[in-house]
């Protein structure tokens, strides 16, 4: 009995040391676990709270301040380029001034700001390095550069050989831009007032370009000969230009006076009187009617129809008053080799321009003044490519519709 009061008196006590056990550990827990008050979360800057806006405005304004700061720094490096740039562009000035007489006016139709001292170096080493002022020895004829001509209108040009019309248009525009412009700044140099001290010389047109000539080394640049009609007859105006892979340059403006230049005419033969007689109708239209500065040196290889060759020359000689002909009769048989060479070595009188010809060769008065033209005594020879495509008898169907001989596209030259 004893013992059952004293567990009735002790386990309430038990029962309120557990409840007052168990607040207690809720207590903790709940403290553990309760969030920040609102003091310790404003440690943190909300958008929403005076503290949040003033730090992201801070970091703006610095933002800010670092741009500008930028942009004042790229102002002054333009600013300073500027300046560099204007006295660099003082000197070229002075520079061109210094070159302008060497160079010419081709040199002022580009930006001569943007031409440096040591590129106005380098294009005038390239000039004196190409085939302008003095010729090049070649270890063959192989290494020679051809040249190719042109007019206002056509190109004449070696690369398409015989698989296309060798007379034809530029069709790439820059081809033509470039042609062009050369014409163009020759025309400015002849009709610029330092060309001539005369304050009423002639003045060129584009009516008077004659025709060019055009070659590129593909190490130096390309060279330009230009020829113009003169003031008067037999004199022509030549100007050779230079474009050294960069500005196009004047290297020459010469005057050229062919009245006394003569040409003779060799021509190797054996038989073939008919051909013989047309050769003589066109060499007496072109060679004597109209040029009447020249010689025709005939080398007759045999007997068989010497008599009847001979014959038509003495005629063409009676008609026309013509005196200016030499006849060699050699008992051998033929060689074209021989007969230019024997032809060549028995003129005796000054120098003459020599015209190594065929008796199947038609050729105008305008092709005899390009021999004269593209010549030089002991300097220059013009070897011309020829080219017979078709027969204008069968082009133009029947003897009546052939055109004048001039006008047929029967041989010309490159």
């Amino acid at each position: 009995m004893m013992i059952r009061r004293g567990l009735s008196a002790w386990l309430p006590r038990m029962v309120v040391l557990l409840v007052v056990l168990c607040s207690a550990v809720s207590i903790l827990y709940m403290l553990a676990c309760t969030p920040k008050g609102i003091d310790e979360q404003l440690a943190f800057p909300r958008a929403n709270s005076p503290t949040g806006k003033e730090g992201y405005q801070a970091i703006l304004q610095e933002r800010e301040e670092q741009h500008r700061n930028y942009i004042n720094s790229l102002k002054k490096q333009i600013t300073q380029l500027k300046d560099e740039l204007q006295e660099r562009s003082e000197q070229l000035r002075g520079l061109q001034d210094h070159y302008t007489d060497s160079l010419g006016p081709g040199l002022e139709r580009s930006n001569p700001e943007k031409t440096p001292a040591d590129l106005l170096e380098f294009l005038r080493s390239q000039i004196d390095r190409a085939e302008v002022h003095a010729g090049a020895k070649l270890p063959t004829e192989y290494a020679a550069v051809p040249f190719e001509s042109f007019t206002l209108q056509k190109v004449y040009q070696l690369e398409t050989g015989l698989t296309r019309h060798p007379e034809e248009k530029p069709v790439r525009k820059d081809k033509r831009d470039e042609l062009a412009e050369a014409v163009e700044l020759a025309l400015e140099t002849l009709n610029s007032p330092d060309s001539d001290s005369n304050a009423n010389h002639h003045m060129y047109a584009a009516s008077d370009f004659i025709e060019g000539m055009y070659r590129t080394e593909k190490d130096k640049g390309t060279l330009y000969e230009l020829t113009f009609k003169g003031d008067r007859p037999h004199k022509f105006r030549r100007i050779v230009l230079f474009r050294p892979f960069g500005p196009i340059m004047k290297v020459k403006n010469e005057n050229l006076n062919m009245a006394n230049t003569l040409i003779n005419i060799v021509v190797p033969l054996a038989k073939r009187a008919s051909k013989f007689r047309q050769f003589m109708q066109n060499f007496r239209e072109m060679g004597i009617e109209q040029d009447g500065r020249i010689h025709l040196t005939v080398v007759y290889f045999g007997k068989e129809q010497m008599n009847e060759v001979k014959a038509i020359l003495e005629n063409t000689s009676k008609s026309a008053n013509f005196k200016n002909f030499t006849f060699i009769q050699l008992n051998e048989e033929f060689s074209r080799g021989k007969g230019l060479d024997i032809g060549a070595r028995i003129w005796k009188g000054n120098n003459v321009v020599l015209f190594f010809c065929d008796v199947d060769i038609y050729f105008t008065a305008e092709f005899l003044n390009t021999c004269r033209l593209n010549t030089q005594p002991g300097k220059k020879v013009f070897y011309p490519v020829l080219f017979s495509q078709y027969n204008p008898g069968i082009i133009y169907g029947h003897h009546g519709s052939i055109p004048p001989l001039e006008q047929q596209l029967v041989s010309n030259w490159l």
